[in-house]
């Protein structure tokens, strides 16, 4: 689903089920920047679980506006939920014609679809196109698709998650089993990735594209300290040879720093347990007094700058860490 806000509710849905959860299930990735608007109704009936609702709404809404790729590409995720297959790949090809990414690739919207047998003949078509638009950025094929099919796995369950959080409360068994659902995808999901990094090295955005690259960072974000430590050298001499993402790269050190109960060094994580600190408090960083120099290195703004656009509270310590 191509909507920003409906991300933003599912990560905060998240971090509070997270907190209280007692299983070892990794929390979600931080949150895209917030859009501006209210909310259209279509996109609270998916929030809400109404899928059927939400099939109703696009379809409105795509009837009055069939030219914006943005409607058809939403309507196409609900049909997908929905179970609408053959209305799905419709409105997805369409969204191709439109305007095509590689967004329907990592997507878990379209999960249902990635199990339907016309789903490689959709790959495999849109894949020329987003080279030709992109000037030929996916070379290795093979290891690109693997890279989608794991950060759509990577991603799934977030929704349904939050919307049993939402409803049932992050004590019920419903919750808890789609967070166990959730850990068994994290460590099938790492133990593929291992796999392939051990086959084909870090990706390169020049070799799979960016989207296919950023797989790589999600499902170690996800995973555990272990994991993280074992392949952030890797990950840092891949940015150095500005293959990566510097950004990901400070998310993923910082992580790494407080699965292992370590102070973070970028300032990119708030504390995602109430009973340690405030969900909205900067997590203890390692030094405040190097942190804009240590940003600085890597390309991110000074952390007051970043801080002025969030809800995030800090206070500079007074005595080095």
């Amino acid at each position: 689903m191509n909507t920003t806000r409906t991300i933003l509710i599912l990560f905060l849905l998240g971090i509070s089920a997270l907190a209280e959860s007692q299983l070892p299930l990794p929390p979600p990735p931080p949150p895209p920047p917030s859009g501006s608007g209210e909310i259209n109704k279509a996109d609270s009936l998916v929030n809400e679980g109404d899928i059927q609702g939400a099939i109703a709404e696009y379809k409105k809404m795509y009837s009055l506006n069939p030219d914006d790729a943005r409607t058809a590409y939403n309507y196409a995720c609900v049909l997908s939920r929905g179970s609408q297959i053959d209305s799905a790949f419709r409105y997805l090809n369409l969204v191709v014609r439109l305007n095509p990414s590689a967004t329907p690739l990592t997507d878990p919207d379209l999960l249902n679809l990635r199990e339907d047998k016309r789903w490689a003949d959709f790959e495999n078509n849109l894949i020329p196109i987003l080279n030709r638009k992109n000037g030929n950025a996916i070379k290795d094929i093979d290891y690109a698709k693997s890279l989608w099919r794991l950060l759509c796995m990577d991603q799934s369950c977030f929704y349904e998650t939050g919307i049993a959080v939402r409803k049932l409360g992050p004590g019920s068994p419903v919750v808890a089993a789609l967070r166990r659902l959730q850990t068994i995808y994290s460590g099938n999901n790492l133990e593929e990735l291992e796999s392939l990094l051990s086959q084909k090295g870090w990706p390169k955005r020049s070799e799979v594209g960016p989207e296919a690259a950023g797989a790589a960072f999600f499902v170690l974000q996800h995973s555990n300290a272990v994991a993280q430590q074992k392949y952030i050298s890797m990950f840092e001499k891949c940015c150095r040879e500005n293959e990566g993402s510097w950004q990901q790269y400070a998310l993923m050190f910082d992580r790494m720093r407080m699965n292992q109960n370590k102070p973070q060094r970028f300032g990119t994580h708030t504390y995602l347990d109430p009973k340690a600190g405030s969900p909205n408090e900067l997590y203890p960083l390692e030094d405040d007094s190097k942190v804009d120099e240590w940003r600085k290195e890597i390309g991110l703004e000074p952390l007051k700058d970043y801080l002025k656009r969030t809800n995030i509270k800090y206070q500079p310590s007074s005595v080095k860490r």
